[in-house]
């Protein structure tokens, strides 16, 4: 039997204590034979601490295994007359990887596969099934396209299903990789209001490092830490075409909303209005009725709702953390995409949280960046607005570059500063024209920008490019908006601070 993790052995501490057993720390330190500072280790936190743990050897023909069912698996759809001989699969091993291992372990090994893959097992029979509430869910990836900014681009859905209610949720992301997974768990566990009993996989790379016999998996530490913190049980189906009926739910699920909501092909903006759109579907897909049943999906999830588990009080912390280097041009490289930070930062390392549609850079434990993440390689995703500083010294940098590019392509340079700036600079010259641009701009730091615009408005109606006056019009508007509290501007414009509560201290009784 396959020796347990510490993260597995943290998720049995965690089951036995705050389960109906409720089981002490002394009896669980009794029973793993662990100390007791570990078992509170495990209930503080679902993941281990870190530590250095020391490389073991596997057996000769361990590291090879998964190679020959691969090779195995290949042969089924090649000429009978052409398919590996467990001689041929020696010979690769040693020829192609170098590996020191025996010829009868290999005919072993390969007779022990044939024989498993050449039986008629019975669990192929199709069993009608019936689904307790808030019991289990099934969880999937189904690949779509859609015209982002009017390109045709590939996305990927991550859709987990009550088995009972057939209620669904949808999530759309430019890959498959593993925040995404693990956000599209937590994002559907908060959408659904509780966490069902067990959840069904197929062996995502995500969730399996390495697929063992039978249903035996070795499982990532983040896909068992989340698994820990939500305290629901997994159930891997079987590779290949027999595990896809074992999740025969989500994947007809898949189909079904990818035709119903997803044709015509949606043209959008940005990945926030897909997934907009795609709740928008979850939303009309609740008045739908699964084959004969005489409930809608909403009446029949009304049913199942209190049978799922309770949501922990915090939610499990989905990005991965990584520590980035930023560049000369005050970027940071993020999955082989760049993304802008503020030039202050540009040289010096940065914290950044990557999520699965947004990447957050940090200073310590301040917010400096929030971009959305983009597909393919290469691919720039800068903010005008964090190079304004280094503009105001290079103000001739401004005209040619892809950030002002970016920002003319998402509208928030708007046609308000283009007439500004073709005005300033034909009034005061390439350099200082473009230098007062500079300055409505970071303007727009301290003011609502939409306030900004309005008196930049006003000016040009009067022809003016005075940018003091474009400041001063911006007050008198911040002062007629009271509902505007919340802008760095407001925080500046308090009266000054009084003495006179502390006159009476000055006279004697």
């Amino acid at each position: 039997m396959r020796k347990l993790t510490k993260v597995e052995v943290f998720e049995q501490i965690r089951r036995a204590h705050f389960g109906p057993e409720k089981t002490s720390i002394r009896e669980l330190s009794r029973v793993f034979n662990i100390h007791r500072r570990t078992v509170r280790q495990a209930l503080a936190s679902a993941e281990p601490p870190r530590r250095k743990e020391a490389a073991r050897e596997a057996p000769s023909l361990g590291p090879f295994k998964a190679t020959i069912e691969e090779w195995l698996e290949a042969d089924a759809t090649m000429p009978k007359k052409q398919r590996h001989t467990a001689r041929r699969i020696f010979q690769r091993l040693v020829e192609e990887f170098g590996a020191e291992v025996s010829e009868s372990s290999v005919r072993r090994y390969v007779a022990e596969m044939k024989r498993r893959t050449t039986m008629t097992p019975i669990e192929k029979v199709a069993i009608s099934q019936t689904h307790l509430l808030g019991v289990e869910a099934e969880v999937d990836f189904g690949e779509f396209s859609f015209f982002l900014n009017g390109v045709l681009t590939k996305a990927w859905m991550f859709v987990m299903r009550l088995s009972a209610s057939g209620k669904a949720f949808h999530f759309a992301s430019f890959n498959q990789a593993q925040e995404v997974f693990l956000e599209g768990h937590v994002r559907a566990f908060d959408y659904f209001g509780g966490v069902p009993s067990r959840v069904r996989y197929d062996n995502l790379k995500t969730a399996v490092v390495r697929v063992l016999k039978g249903r035996s998996r070795v499982e990532s530490e983040r896909f068992v830490a989340l698994r820990s913190h939500y305290l629901f049980d997994s159930f891997f189906c079987l590779p290949g075409v027999d595990g896809a009926h074992e999740k025969g739910g989500v994947e007809g699920e898949i189909g079904r909303f990818r035709r119903r909501h997803l044709v015509p092909v949606p043209h959008v903006a940005s990945l926030r209005e897909l997934n907009a759109l795609i709740a928008a579907g979850d939303v009309t897909d609740d008045a739908r009725r699964i084959d004969a049943r005489s409930m809608s999906i909403a009446e029949h999830f009304e049913l199942e709702r209190p049978r799922l588990q309770p949501l922990p009080e915090e939610p499990f912390a989905s990005e991965l953390l990584l520590n980035c280097r930023v560049d000369a041009k005050s970027r940071v490289c993020v999955r082989q995409n760049f993304y802008s930070v503020p030039v202050p930062f540009a040289g010096r390392r940065v914290n950044v949280r990557l999520g699965a549609n947004e990447v957050v850079a940090y200073d310590a434990a301040r917010e400096i960046a929030r971009h959305d993440r983009v597909p393919g390689r290469s691919v720039e995703v800068l903010e005008l607005d964090h190079y304004l500083e280094t503009l105001v010294a290079k103000p001739g940098a401004l005209e040619g570059s892809s950030a002002l590019q970016r920002a003319r392509d998402d509208g928030r340079f708007t046609t308000l500063h283009e007439e500004f700036w073709r005005m300033a600079r034909r009034r005061l010259g390439d350099t200082d024209g473009t230098g007062a641009l500079i300055e409505v701009l970071l303007l727009e730091r301290r003011v609502p920008p939409g306030l900004v615009h309005q008196a930049l408005r006003s000016l040009l109606e009067v022809g003016s490019l005075d940018t003091e006056l474009i400041t001063i019009e911006a007050r008198r508007l911040l002062e007629r908006t009271p509902d505007v509290l919340d802008t760095p501007l407001a925080r500046f414009d308090r009266p000054l601070p009084s003495t006179s509560a502390y006159d009476a201290l000055l006279v004697r009784p």
